[in-house]
């Protein structure tokens, strides 16, 4: 009985290890992730409100850019920061010491994710201290103001980077990589809704010291710039028309809504509209002599979702500030190059085609625009 029950036992675990090694074949033939090994860009975020704390939640999870440094003219704030992201005091700096940041080697670029307005000045005392930038996009309340910005960061031998976080994003990458392989035909049209509401005055979003204006600014630009890399064209002109029904909110020269229409080189067109009293408007259509596709939900933080003549976008789902931040770091630390810029003269050209919008609504007549 106890020789057979041996057998038996005997016979399972043959068993047992021909069912396993196949599994085991397979787990020795999968790849192990590497560690990455390369350099690491050293970030200090400037301005902590809440879409700082989204990228640097984000940059948890990255592998080629770490938060390391903070500044704000809130000591509480920097307080927190210290204790959720393991930041040292040495790396911390207010409005007033930042400039001193210079002397800071642990330190390699500033993130600026301050109001509208503040980007300019901001910009020019990283770039002054030595220091590589990162500025959240509009990149200024102005053409001449965002060209100033990239001359200082220039003579400071600094690179100077817009937040475009669409740039990196899979889903947009392929509608692009589709349109240049010619599967969409000739491209004739294009639209961008962006908007949401806004029903407090005291933000500084409505605030034009601050903000620059209104809208426009804010997440027209998506719908600025989506027009241009889907179409992969240069605006040649614009028209314009501005509505605004809550004229206690949005005061003079804070734009609420605007429907804009662009024309191409190739004679391609956009419709776009950018809203503060509108929900629910985040979609692009691209529509060319083969085929379409339609993003929807188009730039917000996603998931982003989309479909073509060919059926749905299935590409990764991604945090897109990780993204960013490993893609940004590659760009400033090993030179890549980005399929769609980053820079500052792209951040430039869309500030172009913003004040153009503005001239067209105050006009009422169509803007010729040079890029």
């Amino acid at each position: 009985m106890n020789s057979r029950r041996l057998f038996l036992q005997k016979l399972g675990g043959s068993a047992l290890a021909m069912q396993l090694a196949p599994m085991a074949a397979w787990a020795s033939n999968v790849k192990k992730e590497e560690p990455y090994q390369g350099p690491v860009l050293r970030v200090a975020i400037m301005g902590l409100g809440g879409y700082a704390n989204r990228v640097a939640d984000a940059m948890k999870d990255c592998k080629k850019a770490k938060l390391v440094g903070v500044i704000s003219g809130t000591p509480s704030k920097i307080k927190d920061w210290q204790s959720r992201f393991n930041i040292p005091e040495k790396n911390c700096y207010n409005y007033e010491n930042f400039d001193s940041i210079k002397n800071n080697k642990d330190i390699d670029a500033v993130y600026v994710i301050t109001p509208n307005a503040l980007h300019h000045d901001n910009t020019i005392r990283a770039a002054r201290a030595g220091k590589h930038v990162i500025c959240e996009k509009p990149m200024a309340i102005s053409v001449k103001e965002g060209q100033e910005m990239v001359d200082a960061c220039k003579k400071a031998n600094v690179k100077l980077l817009v937040g475009y976080r669409m740039h990196f994003e899979p889903q947009t990458l392929e509608v692009i990589r589709m349109r240049k392989a010619g599967e969409l035909g000739k491209i004739t049209f294009f639209q961008g809704l962006t908007g949401f509401t806004i029903n407090d005055p005291n933000i500084w979003r409505v605030d034009k010291k601050l903000a620059g204006g209104g809208s426009m600014m804010d997440i027209g630009i998506y719908s600025i710039n989506g027009a241009r890399y889907m179409v992969g064209e240069e605006p040649v002109w614009v028209t314009a028309q501005e509505t605004k029904t809550k004229p206690e909110i949005f005061k003079e020269g804070v734009d609420e809504t605007i429907q804009f229409q662009l024309g191409f080189p190739s004679g391609a067109v956009a419709s776009c509209l950018s809203t503060y009293n509108m929900n629910n408007l985040d979609r692009f259509f691209l529509n060319g002599t083969d085929g379409y596709v339609e993003m929807w939900p188009s730039t917000n933080y996603g998931p982003i979702q989309g479909r073509s003549h060919k059926g749905p976008l299935n590409q990764p789902i991604v945090t897109h500030q990780t993204v960013q931040m490993d893609e940004m770091a590659d760009i400033i630390l090993q030179g890549k190059q980005p399929v769609v810029p980053v820079d500052g003269e792209e951040g430039v050209r869309d500030l172009k085609v913003i004040e153009a919008i503005y001239a067209a609504v105050k006009s009422g007549q169509k803007q010729k625009i040079s890029i």
